[in-house]
């Protein structure tokens, strides 16, 4: 995978977002997809369904404020949408990639949009095209669609049980959103790793990935739908169904450390109040001799306002972040390669500068952005810094719609403490510890695969790298 320098080191995949009985809805799914742009900037699409039950399309590459201009959005009519924020991960990038996946059937047509990784794609997709399926994208999110369509029993029976018998035959990471002429469907997996909530709007509803896309538009928070569960949206209200009764609450663990907005509440708990407590726990496990604390930003902040208050040490603005730097810069040379990091952050030097620095971050991947900022720190002045992390180790590969996939890419698989330490080139290195996790948020379950190696589903495939021998 390519390093992309001038970006932070993780990417989720995407984001979706679903409206049904609000007028105007296509313009109530660009602000709520505006707000869920941190989830994918490379793709973004919106379906409607207008009075004579049509539906429409409008998708693009880039970010939401390019894809979607005010003539376009004039052309979705209609008081029911979908959306959908793209980052790749599963089937790559391209057009055709993009999300809502719109559908054209004699049994009604209908849109549909995902957030996260079915694990058991490749076997699914090699059986469905075996049985004549003709698929228009790589992605797996596709696959769903033509389960409704191949593995309906019965043919006059409603839509419903299509969806349950399909959710069914999927093994991995997913919150989907469905659309038909009449309805949307909002489906998320029994395990619970990906985020949906559902949320009011005057005498309509609304479904998103986060519940800060709520307050953007206006609307109050109602549940989330549970794991499990298919909620299904139309005139008649919410009804719901379990399509699976093996329920688990294993919500991906880098949502609450990195992923969501902190002005978001996930299953019941929000995220900066989660990320301040994770940094008062770290400093609980690893105080530092220091005189500040500094985090980086911006997914580190709250942590290391937590670390700052347990800890007594004044919290200071000692790095910056540019927030202007073109989504697609590119670095053609090493020079400018090592460049790209101060594009993005800046030392603040008058507050650094003779200093021992406490830095926080939420995670060490792959290394490279840690030591450079490390690095910027002491050329700003630092005397000490000292490195501390609100997650533990990354040993192991993400299967679920995080973009590490193989080992050579975490740089905790292939070494200790101390190495890592010394790669990135800080005074001291400390991690938090994975129970402290679940203690954050006062939770019994969280995925955590990517820090334990043990995963809450069945994989049906390893990495290229997986059997090599790892410190």
């Amino acid at each position: 995978m390519t390093e992309r320098i001038c970006d932070r080191e993780l990417h989720e995949e995407c984001g979706v977002f679903g409206v049904y009985g609000v007028p105007g809805a296509a313009s109530l799914a660009y602000y709520g997809l505006h707000a869920l742009q941190h989830r994918g900037q490379e793709g973004a699409g919106i379906v409607t369904v207008d009075e004579q039950g049509a539906l429409r399309r409008v998708k693009g590459e880039g970010l939401v404020t390019e894809v979607f201009t005010e003539s376009k959005l004039a052309g979705l009519k209609g008081d029911m949408a979908i959306g959908h924020v793209r980052y790749t991960t599963a089937g790559g990038g391209g057009i055709e990639n993009v999300q809502p996946f719109l559908f054209r059937h004699n049994s009604g047509d209908f849109a549909l949009a995902h957030n996260g990784n079915i694990v058991n794609s490749a076997l699914l997709r090699e059986y469905l095209e075996n049985k004549g399926s003709l698929f228009q994208s790589t992605s797996d999110s596709e696959i769903l669609a033509h389960l409704i369509k191949k593995e309906t029993k019965y043919r006059d029976r409603p839509r419903i049980f299509a969806i349950i018998d399909a959710l069914n035959m999927l093994e991995g990471a997913f919150a989907f959103v469905i659309m038909t002429a009449n309805r949307i469907y909002a489906c998320r997996d029994k395990y619970g790793l990906r985020p949906l909530s559902i949320g009011r709007l005057g005498d309509g509803w609304v479904v998103s990935s986060e519940t800060c896309a709520f307050d953007v538009i206006g609307a109050e928070f109602v549940r989330d739908v549970e794991p499990g569960e298919v909620v299904t949206i139309d005139d008649k209200g919410l009804r719901s169904r379990d399509y699976s009764m093996y329920k688990r609450r294993q919500m991906c663990s880098m949502e609450y450390i990195y992923f969501a907005r902190p002005d978001s509440d996930i299953e019941g708990c929000n995220v900066h109040a989660y990320r301040k407590e994770s940094g008062r726990l770290l400093y609980e496990q690893a105080p530092a001799d220091a005189d500040i604390v500094v985090g980086v930003p911006d997914s580190s902040l709250s942590a290391a306002m937590g670390y700052a208050e347990a800890s007594g040490l004044p919290y200071e603005m000692g790095l910056i972040k540019n927030k202007y730097i073109g989504r697609t810069f590119i670095q053609p040379t090493q020079e400018l390669r090592e460049k790209g990091v101060r594009m993005k952050l800046s030392a603040v030097r008058t507050i650094v500068k003779d200093k021992r620095v406490v830095l926080v971050d939420d995670s060490i991947v792959r290394g490279t952005t840690s030591r450079r900022i490390v690095t910027m720190l002491k050329e700003a002045g630092a005397s000490e810094v000292h490195v501390r992390i609100a997650s533990p180790p990354m040993i192991s590969p993400c299967f679920y719609g995080v973009d590490t996939s193989t080992y050579d890419e975490l740089i905790s698989a292939r070494k200790n403490v101390d190495e890592v330490r010394r790669e990135i080139g800080a005074d001291t290195l400390a991690f938090l510890a994975p129970e402290a996790l679940l203690k954050a948020g006062g939770r019994q379950e969280l995925c955590m695969a990517c820090f334990t190696a043990q995963y809450p589903t069945a994989l049906y495939t390893e990495p290229a790298d997986a059997n090599k021998e790892k410190k």
